[in-house]
C-alpha cells in the first residue's frame, strides 16, 4: 500500500513509518522540519514538504494513496495562555485540513490517532468509547483533541468518511521526548525526590501502538472507534517497577492529590510573571493531582487484536535505554 502519514518524524509516528518500511509498504512522510527527517530519508519513505496547518500543502503529496494515517498533534504539559492559538491550529484546524483532503481526495481508509485524554479525569471510572467528558478538561491538549475527535472527526465519520479512530493512554519506550519520560530521567539523575500519591494512567509501549495503526488500518472498522490503552499502573507503582529495572530505589516522596492541587493553584498565581519550568505550572500540576486516565480496550482487544504488553516487560527494554542517555547505565 502507499501511505500518507503525519507525525513521521514524531516518536510514535517514526515508529509507525518504520513499521509500515518493514512491510514493504510505500510512505508519504509529510515533514516541515529537515532537521528531522534523517530517520525517514533512511528507511526509504519519501518525504513530503507541507504542514497540516496548511491544506492545500498536503494535496499533491496525498493524491493516488490508499490510506491516510493523522498521527501528528500538538502536545505538551504545562502550557499557558499563550499557547491556545498553536494548540487550536495544530490540534482542531490541522485535523480538519487532513480528513477534508481525505475526503475530497476519495483516499478509501484512514486512521486518525486520538487519545484517551478527551476523556478527561474519569475519576477512577474505567470508560469505554462512548462516554463523553462534561465540563472543563484539566490541560489545553485534552480540550484541543476532545474537539478535534467529537467536533471534527466523528461528524465526518457520521456522514460517511472511512476512518478509524484509536485513543492510546500514555505512551511510553525508547526515543521518548515527552515530560513523563523527562520525569523518568529526572529520578535517573537523582533530582526527583517525590511523586503523586495516587495518579493512575494506562501505560502502552510505542511499538504495541504503532503496530496497532496497522492493524486498525487492516482490520478496523470504518466509523468506529477503538481505546487501545495499556495496563493501569499508579505513578508509584510505575516507579516501583522502575526501580527493579534500574536498580535504584523510587522517589521516597509521594505527594498527596490535595497537596498537589494545592500546589497548582499557587503555581497558576505567579506562572505568568516568572518563567516556572513546565513541570512545575498550574496545568501540569492539575494533570498529576490524583487524577485518572482510565479506558476500557475491550473492543479492540475484540476486534483488532490487541494486546499490549506488561509495563515491567515495556519498562526492562525502555529504563535501561533512558539510563544511557543520562549517563546513568
Amino acid at each position: 500500500m502507499r501511505i500518507f502519514l503525519t507525525g513521521g518524524t514524531g516518536f510514535i509516528g517514526g515508529r509507525v513509518a518504520e513499521m509500515l518500511r518493514e512491510r514493504g509498504d510505500e510512505v508519504v512522510a509529510l515533514s516541515r522540519s529537515p532537521e528531522k527527517e534523517g530517520r525517514l530519508r533512511e528507511m526509504g519513505a519519501e518525504i513530503a514538504r507541507g504542514d497540516i496547518t496548511e491544506r492545500e500543502s498536503m494535496r499533491e503529496p496525498m493524491r493516488a494513496v490508499d490510506a491516510v494515517l493523522h498521527v501528528a498533534a500538538w502536545y505538551r504539559t504545562g502550557a499557558l495562555r499563550k499557547d491556545r492559538e498553536t494548540a487550536e491550529r495544530i490540534n482542531v484546524d490541522g485535523t480538519r485540513n487532513v480528513l477534508e483532503l481525505m475526503r475530497e481526495l476519495e483516499i478509501p481508509k484512514g486512521v486518525y490517532t486520538s487519545t484517551v485524554a478527551v476523556f478527561s479525569d474519569t475519576k477512577g471510572e474505567v470508560v469505554r468509547e462512548g462516554y463523553r467528558h462534561e465540563g472543563r478538561h484539566i490541560t489545553l491538549y485534552d480540550e484541543t483533541k476532545a474537539r478535534a475527535q467529537h467536533a471534527v472527526a466523528e461528524p465526518m465519520m457520521e456522514a460517511g468518511l472511512p476512518l478509524v479512530i484509536l485513543q492510546p493512554g500514555m505512551v511510553y519506550g525508547p526515543g521518548d521526548t515527552g515530560p513523563m519520560a523527562d520525569t523518568f530521567r529526572l529520578w535517573l539523575r537523582r533530582r526527583l525526590p517525590a511523586i503523586p500519591r495516587s495518579t493512575v494512567f494506562c501505560w502502552s509501549h510505542v511499538d504495541d501502538v504503532a503496530r496497532i495503526h496497522i492493524d486498525a488500518l487492516v482490520r478496523g472498522r470504518p466509523g468506529e472507534s477503538y481505546i487501545v490503552t495499556g495496563p493501569a499502573h499508579s505513578m508509584a507503582e510505575a516507579f516501583e517497577i522502575a526501580g527493579e529495572v534500574a536498580g535504584r530505589r523510587p522517589p521516597p516522596i509521594r505527594i498527596p492529590a490535595a497537596v498537589q492541587k494545592g500546589m497548582a493553584l499557587g503555581s497558576r498565581l505567579v506562572e505568568w510573571a516568572l518563567p516556572l519550568p513546565e513541570q512545575y505550572r498550574s496545568e501540569a500540576l492539575r494533570t498529576s493531582a490524583g487524577t485518572t486516565y482510565l479506558g476500557d480496550p475491550g473492543k479492540a482487544r475484540g476486534e483488532l487484536g490487541w494486546s499490549p504488553r506488561p509495563l515491567r516487560e515495556g519498562f526492562g527494554e525502555t529504563i535501561p535505554a533512558w539510563m544511557e542517555e543520562v549517563g546513568a547505565a
